[in-house]
C-alpha cells in the first residue's frame, strides 16, 4: 500500500473555508481518478507561530503503479486548481510513502 502524504499550511483566516472546499470539492475530485483506495484528512494540533493552521491529507493507493498514473494522468491539473484557488495562502509539501 502506497500513502501519499500532503502537508499544507494554509493561512489562519481562510482555514475553515479551505477545509469545507477540501471535503466538497477538491477531495471528491482526487478519489473520482479511481487510483485511491481511502483519504484522511488531519489537523495538526500544535500552535503556529507564523499564524496558519496545518493539515495533512493522506490518500492511500493500492500499489506504486497505480500511484504514478496517479501522478501522470491527474495531478497536474488538481494541484492547479488548489494553486489558482488560493495562491499566496499556503505551503505545501508532499511525501510519499511506503506501509511496512
Amino acid at each position: 500500500m502506497i500513502v501519499f502524504n500532503e502537508t499544507i499550511k494554509i493561512d489562519e483566516t481562510i482555514h475553515l473555508e479551505w477545509l469545507a472546499w477540501m471535503k466538497e470539492v477538491q477531495l471528491p475530485n482526487v478519489m473520482a481518478t479511481g487510483k485511491f483506495t481511502e483519504h484522511r484528512i488531519c489537523r495538526l494540533l500544535h500552535d503556529d507561530e507564523d499564524g496558519g493552521v496545518t493539515y495533512a491529507i493522506q490518500y492511500y493507493s493500492p500499489d506504486m503503479e497505480t500511484f504514478q498514473q496517479y501522478q501522470q494522468e491527474y495531478a497536474a491539473q488538481l494541484q492547479r486548481s488548489h494553486m489558482e484557488r488560493y495562491k499566496d495562502r499556503y505551503v505545501a509539501f508532499r511525501t510519499l510513502m511506503e506501509m511496512v
